[in-house]
């Protein structure tokens, strides 16, 4: 069997617990096929890039997938027809990231170096445009 990272966006207007219904329902298409879902994430609802289908948020989910072609097939299938779904995308992958992904892992901008500098190194000198004393111009 392949593996893939599928990732879906559902609508705004659905809740978190109609979203984990969601994805039981795709974990059970997958189940059918003779696949199994190794993880699921939750990421929350996030702020989209452009409105979808007059959506300006959703709410993301990604799902790590060993399953068969067909069974993904047909999981996608039945992602076009919801229409609590606004975009998938299932990618192959040679081997499945164990842990929390990139999006789950906390990110604090406290913890960088460069205090409250957000990490941009200190140029020195003042800002007041020449710096010191002034030279004439020359024509």
């Amino acid at each position: 069997m392949a593996l893939y990272e599928h990732i879906f966006l559902a609508r705004q207007d659905v809740s978190q617990q109609q979203v984990e219904e969601l994805t039981a329902a795709l974990t059970e298409i997958l189940a059918a096929g003779g696949g199994k879902v190794t993880k699921n994430e939750y990421w929350g609802l996030k702020g989209l890039s452009y409105r979808i289908r007059k959506n300006r948020k959703a709410h993301y989910t990604l799902l790590n997938i060993d399953a068969a072609a067909p069974a993904v097939a047909e999981m996608e299938r039945q992602m076009r027809i919801n229409e609590d779904i606004l975009r998938f995308m299932t990618v192959r992958v040679d081997e499945l990231e164990e842990g929390p992904s990139a999006m789950m892992q906390k990110r604090d901008r406290d913890d960088r170096d460069g205090g409250d500098r957000g990490g941009r190194p200190d140029r020195g000198g003042d800002r007041g445009g020449f710096g010191g004393e002034r030279r004439p111009r020359r024509f």
